[in-house]
């Protein structure tokens, strides 16, 4: 591995992963002095709204496989129907940020779905990714179990799954859903990309509401990885990638 990481590598627990998402992107739009963003699998819900989007004049798009889950997006944003694993034609070199959540977990081919995004970026340009990662123990029985058996315990802990946004649950590889090891950076810069900030999240409790004492445990073990981490045993990351 090429890149010097004692400057990149962060870890954090899960609760700072979701309560600081839409800061943290934001602060990433402003601080790179972004103007063209292209969200990646946004469908119903983008991630910016309409009213941060207007206030710093950004030209915004959401690309998404789905045209039914596009067309519940409020108007105003430019939307584009289209596979990520698939080669995109058009566009090439013209956003200064790409970015995903939650969904790279989802895509089957890694490798095409990065080489797609380095092509889509200028020289210079970003794209910053929210995913969960192996090897988290609910991702990995998630990973094993069959897909009706997963579909039906993941109803079971996580309610009100089916209100709003997308229904049902998407078959998930984890496929280069890693936390920040070694082999994660080598398999980026393979595309083109400079590793800029990776940051694991460790912890899961929102499984262990029902069981206090399970989920007492898993905090305090989360917070002792924090202090010692061990990068496979995180539960989310972050990692954004610049294109020299």
């Amino acid at each position: 591995m090429s890149t010097d990481t004692s400057s990149i590598i962060e870890y954090r627990l899960t609760h700072e992963a979701w309560d600081g998402y839409e800061a943290f992107l934001k602060q990433l739009v402003i601080a790179r002095g972004c103007r063209t963003i292209c969200e990646i699998g946004g469908g119903a819900n983008p991630a910016l709204s309409l009213d941060f989007v207007q206030a710093h004049q950004l030209e915004y798009v959401i690309i998404d496989i789905s045209a039914e889950e596009l067309a519940k997006a409020p108007a105003g944003y430019r939307k584009r129907v289209q596979d990520v694993t698939q080669p995109l034609t058009g566009e090439e070199g013209t956003y200064d940020l790409v970015f995903s959540k939650m969904l790279a977990e989802h895509v089957s081919d890694p490798v095409m779905f990065h080489r797609n995004l380095h092509r889509l970026l200028r020289a210079g340009g970003a794209a910053f990714h929210f995913f969960p990662t192996l090897y988290s123990p609910p991702f990995v029985l998630n990973l094993l179990l069959p897909e009706r058996l997963a579909y039906f315990i993941l109803n079971r802990v996580q309610s009100g799954r089916e209100k709003g946004g997308r229904k049902g649950k998407f078959p998930a590889f984890y496929r280069w859903c890693r936390g920040p090891l070694p082999g994660q950076f080598r398999r980026l810069e393979s595309i083109g990309f400079r590793v800029v900030r990776y940051l694991g999240f460790f912890g899961h409790s929102g499984y262990y509401q029902k069981v206090p004492w399970i989920k007492r445990g898993h905090e305090s073990l989360c917070q002792w990885l924090q202090r010692h981490p061990i990068p496979w045993l995180t539960s989310f990351a972050y990692v954004v990638v610049e294109k020299p």
